[in-house]
């Protein structure tokens, strides 16, 4: 039996510090279904992968809870990546 696993990535403004990077991370983190999450401090890319899809309000509400800013890829360069596996 094959899983499926939804993986997307996000960019975070605002973070500064390992301390930004666990709050992000603990908070996204309390998601039902989300099974990873990595964040780099240096491009705060945020990628986030899940058991089942994720609702975008979700993972912004979590993201707004630590303090920080979610945005798109695309709200920032035009591209968009969500991947299925």
């Amino acid at each position: 039996m094959t899983t499926t696993t939804h993986t997307y990535t996000y960019t975070v403004v605002g973070m500064t510090c390992s301390h930004c990077v666990s709050s992000v991370s603990t908070e996204i983190g309390l998601i039902p279904g989300v099974s990873d999450v990595r964040v780099d401090l240096d491009s705060g890319a945020v990628t986030v992968t899940s058991e089942h899809s994720l609702e975008e309000t979700a993972v912004r509400a979590a993201v707004d809870e630590a303090g920080y800013e979610l945005r798109r890829p695309e709200e920032l360069n035009g591209s968009t990546k969500r991947t299925e596996q």
